[in-house]
């Protein structure tokens, strides 16, 4: 009988490539995931793994149980769910994931509504990047999150776990206002995208850091419109990138969640983009109570200014959850605010 433990193992690998990742997410030591998967082979009766350098590589038989692992652990979570839909009342730790003007904007309200239906339900919200909460899911550091994706950055599914979109957001170009703009007052775009964009073409530009998906969306829209940005600045933190425009150093791309209290000095234009974000959690999860009910609460607490026309469609068209897309094809890191 194939241990599901071991399974696990040979499942995280075929994800990161070396046993010594592995060994760092899961908090084991690498000698000690070497010897569950070499007694995994042994309960296999065939090798399962071949090594290349350093890394070590799945052989034709080892991706195969790696597909029959992803089924296994998925329905492993819809029995837990099954077993916590039978128990009275919701209680205990729930491990929430989450990117910063989301845990600002969204999350304290979903809080409210849970405690109130839910009063022995602890959730514990952790700022997390959203290229960090695939794996953060897999290895049960977190039991939900909440993760962003942007037009211009395509995204792979992310096997093992599923997504449920929750809003979309708009964006817009921050510029210094001239003449200045009523405060919280966006000017809605009357033009091609592309043109407002090469409109501030020679200027310098405020971007995320790279790596980031904020920092790909504004790069990669500015290229799709015919040049690529001279960054001056790189900024994580919207409230501060706004800040920085208001100062005359430079345009940048935000979303709508990042315009809060926009200064006066800051003009906004719309363009034709959107972020959107999702609830992400490992396959078979959503139907555990918890999961459930904290996705009920944060929906609940979506501003309707939020639930773009673009956004409804997209969620009316589903009739079911869709795998988890939101790691870059670049494989670099996508953390995101």
């Amino acid at each position: 009988m194939l241990d599901v433990r071991r399974l696990r193992l040979l499942r995280e690998l075929a994800r990161r490539g070396t046993i010594a990742a592995v060994a760092e997410a899961l908090a084991f030591s690498p000698s000690a995931v070497s010897q569950q998967l070499g007694v995994l082979e042994r309960e296999a009766g065939l090798p399962l793994l071949e090594r290349t350098g350093r890394r070590v590589r799945l052989t034709p038989a080892g991706e195969d149980l790696v597909r029959h692992a992803e089924a296994v652990l998925e329905r492993l979570e819809r029995a837990e769910a099954d077993l916590a839909e039978a128990r009275t009342g919701l209680a205990g730790a729930l491990r929430v994931g989450s990117f910063p003007t989301a845990t600002r904007a969204i999350v304290p309200a979903a809080l409210i509504t849970l405690a109130r239906r839910h009063p022995r339900l602890e959730p514990m919200v952790c700022e997390t990047d959203p290229a960090a909460v695939a794996h953060a899911l897999r290895a049960g550091d977190l039991d939900v999150a909440l993760v962003h994706e942007y037009d211009f950055v395509p995204a792979p599914r992310e096997p093992g776990l599923t997504t449920e979109p929750l809003y979309g957001e708009a964006m817009y170009l921050a510029a210094p206002a001239a003449p200045v703009a009523p405060a919280g007052t966006p000017e809605e775009a009357g033009r091609d995208q592309g043109a407002v964009l090469r409109t501030h073409a020679e200027a310098p530009w405020i971007t995320a850091t790279p790596g980031t998906l904020c920092h790909a969306m504004t790069v990669r829209a500015c290229q799709a419109a015919g040049f690529t940005p001279r960054v001056r600045h790189q900024v994580d933190e919207f409230a501060t990138v706004l800040a920085l425009v208001a100062a005359g150093q430079g345009v940048a791309v935000v979303p709508q969640l990042g315009i809060t209290g926009a200064d006066r000095a800051v003009g906004l234009t719309r363009l034709l983009m959107e972020r959107r974000t999702q609830l992400a959690f490992r396959s078979g999860a959503g139907a555990h109570p918890a999961v459930a009910a904290f996705g009920a609460a944060l929906r609940a607490a979506v501003p309707a200014e939020l639930a773009s026309p673009r956004a409804e469609a997209r969620h009316n068209s589903r009739t079911a959850p869709r795998p988890c897309t939101f790691d870059d094809p670049d494989g670099s890191d996508q953390s995101g605010v």
